[in-house]
């Protein structure tokens, strides 16, 4: 697989990860991600939706990564995601004896898409408002421990009379 073409999509969970454990223990998360594409017809002045495409995915847990488990725990049905994997075909058979593959994505890395997640939140979850100050809600100079330059020390590095380097 490490010579496999990666692929990358940009889309959103159709459903909640579905975590399972094969027999052996190892953890794996099945997903899909739905890309829709968008185009703006001039014509109309307005967006067209193109069709929808579906990726099926899956994430195993690698040794001391986690993936599958972070990918359950952190992401929900709706988000916006971005994936890089690549593409697997997967062959089994149906019940009466016919073979069948499918196209499946084996995803490496994942993370949500922050363009689409609305309203930016600061640490204490109240939104960010968008004042005269170009970065929110900031404190005020005077509670600030860092704004305060530090004291001059004139010993050369700063760290007493011994002028030595401090490493």
């Amino acid at each position: 697989m490490a010579n496999d073409q990666p692929i990358y999509l940009a889309g959103k969970l159709t459903e909640d990860p579905q975590l399972r454990f094969t027999p052996s223990g190892s953890a794996v998360a099945n997903f899909t991600i739905a890309f829709n594409p968008r185009r703006f017809d001039r014509n109309t002045n307005e967006w067209v939706n193109g069709e929808a495409t579906f990726w099926r995915c899956e994430a195993w847990n690698q040794g001391k990564l986690t993936r599958a488990e972070n990918i359950c725990n952190l992401l929900k049905k709706g988000d916006s995601v971005i994936a890089q994997g690549v593409i697997e075909t997967k062959k089994w058979q149906d019940k009466e004896g016919n073979n069948r593959s499918a196209l499946q994505v084996n995803i490496q890395s994942i993370g949500k898409d922050l363009t689409f997640h609305g309203q930016a939140y600061a640490a204490n979850e109240q939104p960010i408002s968008s004042g005269a100050n170009w970065g929110g809600n900031q404190p005020a100079p005077q509670e600030d421990p860092w704004a305060q330059p530090p004291a001059q020390n004139n010993n050369g590095w700063g760290n007493g009379p011994v002028n030595e380097p401090p490493f």
